[in-house]
């Protein structure tokens, strides 16, 4: 079957071939072909798309679609066929009108509005135009209603959309067809109204239009378009009506008239009830409640078009129509566009105060939260950035007695969330972020028992971490300057750069929420409920408490915020910054009241006074920066007043004093703004002064003194010595009277600047001692430091006149708690431990000036205790390091009056136990010449030795301290003279009867209570030195006595089988008792126990002695041999001391055996356990056997050479070594000894080698020209606080 031609031709173009009217074609010219596919001929699709064509729509939908493809694909082609003839332009622009108003298929009817428009906008000829424009005029106005006008409408809109001048020229040339519009806007089809929406939606898109059409919208379209919006169903129509809504609201004009015909604008608080013509909020607000996203974006955006002209004036209305609640409610969704338009719609609302009265913030501040919360999981900054500026706008205009926060759970959340958007790593959402954790940091906002003290903490801490993740990286110097001034004085002349801007924009907010932070904790003080948390149980440890916030503020302040303002200073310094930092400092007084004294010393030793008064003299000269001004001056008044306070805990109490500073400071700190060298100027200012300036200058010279009290020398000493100097001197001139407090500021910086100054001339001098002499008590102007003290006591006029005074001041502030904290009998060096500081700067002094020391001694006296013990360690040390100054004879003198003056003020009297007498007695013994070993004694010395004695004699054993120190001076001084004197020594003690009788009781301490162990070589108490000392005195006592036959007016009565008892049965004991009872039996054994002085009984008296026993009286066999074993125990401990003493014993007990017993004697000396003895001390090591103690234990061994305990042979070998040894090397204490063995071996004969007995002799020679050619050595020392003669134990 053949196909017909109009099919063939359609067949042909869905193949791509040529697309024409084969009916018609043959007529038409080949120029209206297409050369490129689509291959159409414009000629047939015109004829084909008449109406009298006679073919179907489907057909002609398709010429359509292929025409409009062609006029896309090929448009130049296109236009240039259809310009070359007018006429077919014209009838082509006819048919597809035509088609609009014939057929009723909306896709062609779609297709053809879509090629009418491309064809006009192509064309671009205005004929073409105005002749559419006049068919749809005469289309709409020849028609009774608008049932078919619903195409040349919807064409109208488009037209207008693709044409944007097509607005005005409707309006101005086809004003009818905008008129008609109205009739669209009744006509109860919403496809009708939503073009007629949308054609209005173009024409008021331009502002030409809009103006001249405000008219035509004010009397005729805003009820009809209300209206319309209000009853609006379908999407589309909604969609047009928000489309020309957001046009209208553009223009302040139309909006008034919207919203005047909406009902009353500006409603009042009070208004309970919306009006009913409310037509746009409830228009709305049915559009926000749509569950469609797009017509919810679409409404809120209207919200915020209409709020952006005056959110108070628009407003309430929509807050009356509860349309908050709801935007609050679309915070949960997911739409970051709704989002976007929520926030930006709340954010304007916030600034009517009807939205907070209603609750309505504290209806949606959860929601708020939760939406924060989910943003920052999502990559979007200005979203979150919007929504933090809504919570800052929230928290800001909160009303203090409404509580945003319905419980602690929420407001916990919003601290996290913070702490989230604190760490972002976009700069402005940081920055929204800072602002709104300002804001949140406020009393009605957190109050709300528990307080959530610990999300707080870590907010804060967030907050400041991030500033100072930010800030520039550490200077390598300290916080001095801080930036602020060049070194010539001026500020830096480049203005800061856009980052460092940035960062102080940052650290301003910052500082701004740790401010409200301290500010909430200072509200949170006068809150009982506030104070910690009531929900904590009581037995656990309360951390969330008020007091640890305080203190985690002032800490948080330390380590984060001061660094990170300073590192910032050094780049650029903003006033506004600087005062709310300074304003953060001086609340920080506050907080934490009980840390204020130790936060303002480190303030101020880290430079805050010169910051202060830097930022003063930049920025606040004349009457510049006020705010600043006042926040430097009452930060240096607090400040101030604290340092200021601390200093009066330790010095005098009077309040006086700090009220005048106070009122210095108070009204003279807004006028201090100079630099370093005004200041300067100003202090020197020599002439007249007035009240005013003068009140200056004390103001200046007290923030010097407090400056330079923490290290913080920012003026040079020189010129600021010559300022005050001279401030002084005008103050004398003028005959004025400084304030205790300005003269002791004063005296400080003179006294600290000395050093680097010229020495005071008379004038000032006088000046200065005048002023001195006028001060009531000197404690009110003295300052506790060294070169006070220094320039106290380096000008004679000052020395004479106030040195007593000054001196007993610095002793008085010296801390003597921690020079005690040892028992100095408990040390055991060989010099007791100094009481007083090595670098007391008092001891240099002493040296060169005898007035000093004299002062220091008449301290001693007329003192209180406490002061004379310190200047009496002072003295203790003095001595101890200056051995070779000869002030023993002057010091000895005035210790004899002071001794004197001290007993005749006691009377009859019990002594005190906490007197300073063991300490003056022991500094009686460290005047005492210690290089001399032959010393005679003068009158001083025996004074002094009878008003000890005496002393000694009304002490009481409790006394220990005092005893032990009369008992050294003793015992020195029975070892320190020639023979004459020690014999006139021992006849001042032998006639003191309480002296002996008191060493009587002290010696029975010794069986009455166990002496301490100690691993040290000496007693471990004061009680167990005591005793040492005793048993040393009384060997020398009656060592003494024998010798000199002097008369006994008392004996001492001694236990002997006590004292044999103690040697042998005793547990371990400290060395330096044990070898000083030895010393005491040596002596008693030494004197064939014959002595006057001490008598030594047994306790056991009913037993009779045997044949044997009555030889050794009052010593037995038993405890003979018993004595030797505990002496062979004794020496194995190989300890030096009490080597010398039990060796010495035993030298002592076998001349007492030899005498009364030979074969006693024998037996002792000829005991096997002797060699082995000896060979264990030889085994200690290389020439072992060169040790003084082993020496003399070979030569008792060489006396009882039959005993066999020594060979010849082991004699051989000691002597082929002590030859190859280096006699110089050796002490003289080990020569002594080798002489005596070496002569014992001689004289003994049991050498029969020549070889050796030359060898003897050899080294006998070489010893005794050694021996006469030593100097004497150091004999009496000091061990465990007993003083000891090693001469005494050992020979």
């Amino acid at each position: 079957m053949e196909a017909t031609p109009e099919l063939r031709g359609y067949e042909e173009a869905a193949g791509a071939a040529l697309l024409l009217y084969e009916r018609v074609h043959f007529r038409h010219d080949p120029r209206w072909l297409l050369p490129r596919p689509p291959r159409l001929c414009l000629a047939c699709a015109l004829e084909l798309l008449q109406p009298t064509s006679a073919v179907s729509v489907v057909r002609k939908k398709h010429m359509l679609s292929c025409f409009h493809d062609a006029l896309m694909r090929h448009t130049t082609s296109v236009t240039q066929l259809l310009t070359q003839n007018e006429t077919v332009c014209t009838h082509l622009i006819g048919i597809l009108f035509g088609l609009l108003r014939s057929i009723d298929d909306g896709s062609v009817l779609e297709l053809s509005m879509e090629v009418l428009i491309q064809l006009i906008v192509q064309l671009k000829l205005g004929p073409f135009v105005h002749c559419l424009l006049e068919e749809c005029q005469k289309e709409l106005c020849n028609m009774p209603s608008m049932r078919g006008s619903l195409a040349t409408v919807t064409l109208l809109g488009k037209m207008a959309d693709a044409i944007p001048s097509l607005a005005e020229i409707l309006v101005i040339e086809h004003g009818n067809l905008v008129e008609h519009q109205l009739r669209g806007l009744m006509y109860p089809n919403e496809a009708m109204k939503a073009a007629v929406c949308y054609l209005y939606g173009k024409l008021y898109s331009s502002p030409t239009v809009a103006e001249r059409l405000a008219g035509h919208f004010k009397e005729k379209l805003c009820p009809l378009f209300l209206t319309t919006l209000d009853k609006a169903q379908t999407k589309e129509l909604q969609m047009n009506c928000m489309g020309l809504l957001r046009q209208l609201l553009k223009y302040d004009l139309f909006v008034s008239v919207i919203m005047n015909k909406s009902g009353p604008v500006g409603i009042s608080e009070n208004t309970e009830v919306l009006q009913e013509e409310n037509i746009l909020p409830l228009a709305l607000k049915k559009l926000l409640l749509s569950r469609d996203e797009t017509l919810q974006v679409a409404s809120t955006h209207c919200m915020v078009a209409v709020l952006v002209h005056s959110p108070v004036k628009y407003a309430p209305a929509f807050i009356h129509a509860d349309i908050p609640e709801f935007l609050f409610e679309h915070l949960s969704c997911t739409s970051e566009a709704l989002l976007w338009a929520s926030y930006s719609c709340l954010l304007l609302l916030t600034q009517e105060r009807l939205l907070f009265s209603k609750c309505h913030t504290v209806y949606g501040i959860e929601s708020l939260v939760r939406s924060l919360k989910g943003i920052l999981q999502l990559n979007n900054p200005e979203l979150l950035k919007q929504g933090l500026l809504l919570f800052t706008e929230i928290l800001k205009r909160q009303p203090e007695e409404i509580k945003l926060f319905p419980n602690s759970a929420t407001c916990k959340d919003a601290s996290r969330v913070l702490q989230e958007a604190i760490s972002s790593p976009v700069l402005e959402v940081m920055v929204e972020a800072v602002s709104a954790v300002a804001a949140f940091f406020r009393k009605h906002h957190l109050s709300l028992p528990p307080v959530p003290y610990g999300e707080l903490q870590a907010l804060v801490r967030a907050l400041l971490d991030r500033c100072a993740d930010l800030s520039p990286p550490v200077s390598q110097r300290p916080f001095r300057s801080c930036g602020l001034l060049l070194p010539g004085g001026c500020p830096p002349s480049r203005g800061p750069s856009r980052a460092v801007r940035r960062q102080e924009e940052i650290l301003r907010g910052a500082l701004e929420g740790f401010q409200n932070a301290c500010r909430l904790a200072v509200e949170f003080q006068n809150e009982p409920s506030a104070q910690e948390n009531p929900f904590t149980a009581p037995s656990t440890e309360k951390e969330d408490t008020l007091e640890t916030f305080c203190e985690f503020l002032l800490s948080t302040c330390d380590s984060l915020c001061i660094p990170t303002v300073m590192r910032h200073c050094e780049q650029a310094t903003n006033p506004a910054l600087m005062e709310i930092f300074l304003s953060v400092l001086n609340s920080l007084f506050i907080i934490v009241p009980h840390m204020k004294e130790k936060f303002s010393k480190k303030l101020a030793s880290s430079s805050f006074i010169r910051l202060s008064l830097e930022l003063k003299a930049r920025f606040c000269s004349g009457q510049s920066h006020p705010a600043l001004n006042q926040a430097c001056s009452s930060f240096l008044y607090s400040l101030c007043l604290n340092l200021f306070s601390a200093m009066e805990e330790m010095g005098p109490p009077p309040r006086e004093g700090l009220s005048i500073v106070s009122s210095i400071l108070q009204h003279s700190l807004p006028q201090v703004n100079t630099g370093r060298s005004e200041s300067l100027v100003l202090l020197s200012d020599s002439l007249y002064v007035d009240e005013a300036a003068r009140q200056r200058q004390y103001c200046l010279l007290l923030l010097l003194y407090l400056a330079y009290i923490h290290e913080d020398r920012f003026v040079p000493e020189a010129e600021l010595f010559s300022a005050v100097r001279s401030l002084l001197l005008s103050v004398q001139d003028q005959g004025e009277r400084p304030p205790p407090a300005v003269f002791r500021a004063a005296l400080y910086l003179l006294t600290i600047c000395q050093d680097k100054a010229e020495p005071l001339d008379k004038v000032p001098l006088n000046a200065i001692r005048k002023m001195l002499e006028g001060v009531p008590d000197l404690r009110l102007v003295y300052s506790h430091h060294p070169c006070t003290l220094k320039f106290f006591l380096m000008y004679p006029d000052l020395l004479s006149r106030f040195g007593h005074c000054v001196l007993e001041l610095w002793l008085s502030r010296e801390d003597g708690s921690g020079q005690e904290a040892e028992d100095p009998v408990s040390i055991t060096p060989a010099r007791p431990l100094a009481l007083a500081n090595p670098g007391d700067p008092l001891l240099p002094i002493l040296k060169s000036s005898s007035s000093v020391l004299l002062i220091l001694l008449d301290l001693v006296y007329s003192s209180p205790m406490d002061i004379a013990r310190k200047v009496l360690m002072v003295l203790r040390t003095f001595l101890e390091e200056n051995e070779n100054i000869q002030v023993g004879s002057l010091l000895r003198g005035h210790f004899l009056q002071i001794l004197q003056q001290l007993l005749v003020d006691s009377g009859a009297a019990p002594l005190q136990a906490s007197s300073n007498l063991p300490l003056l007695l022991s500094l009686l013994f460290l005047v005492q010449p210690r290089n001399e070993t032959q010393r005679e004694l003068d009158s001083t010395d025996l004074k002094l030795l009878h008003q000890v004695s005496n002393l000694c004699g009304r002490c009481t054993l409790d006394h220990a301290e005092m005893l032990l120190s009369s008992f050294n001076l003793l015992y020195c001084s029975l070892h320190q003279t020639t023979p004459s004197s020690r014999k006139q020594v021992v006849a001042v003690l032998l006639s003191s009867t309480p002296l002996l009788t008191l060493l009587q009781k002290t010696l029975r301490l010794t069986w009455m209570e166990p002496v301490p162990v100690s691993a040290l070589p000496g007693p471990s108490t004061k009680e167990a030195a005591l005793l040492c000392s005793s048993w040393l005195l009384t060997a020398s006592l009656s060592a003494q006595q024998h010798l000199g036959g002097l008369e006994v007016h008392q004996t001492l009565i001694v236990e002997l089988d006590r004292v044999l008892h103690i040697l042998t049965f005793r547990k371990k004991k400290a060395a330096l008792f044990s070898a000083s009872i030895l010393r005491f039996l040596r002596t008693a054994l030494e004197q064939n126990f014959s002595s006057s002085l001490v008598m030594l009984v047994s306790s056991d008296l009913g037993r009779l002695p045997s044949p044997e026993d009555s030889a050794l009286s009052p010593l037995s066999l038993q405890q003979i041999l018993s004595l030797v074993v505990s002496l062979q125990n004794l020496l194995v401990q190989k300890d030096l001391l009490l080597s010398q003493a039990v060796v010495g014993c035993l030298e002592a007990l076998v001349d007492f055996l030899q005498a009364r017993s030979p074969d006693v004697a024998l037996h002792v000396a000829a005991q096997p356990w002797n060699r082995f003895l000896l060979f264990t001390l030889l085994d200690a090591g290389d020439n072992s056997f060169l040790s003084p103690e082993i020496l003399r234990l070979m030569t008792l061994f060489v006396r009882f050479w039959r005993s066999g305990i020594l060979s010849q042979d082991d004699i051989g070998h000691v002597l082929q070594e002590t030859a190859k040894v280096n006699l110089s090397e050796l002490p003289t204490t080990t020569l002594q000894a080798l002489s005596c063995f070496l002569q014992q071996v001689q004289s003994t004969g049991l050498l029969s080698n020549a070889v050796l007995s030359t060898t003897i002799q050899t080294l006998l020679e070489t010893l005794s020209e050694r021996n006469s050619t030593l100097p004497p050595q150091l004999d009496l020392v000091c061990l465990g606080g007993v003083a000891v003669s090693f001469s005494h134990i050992r020979d």
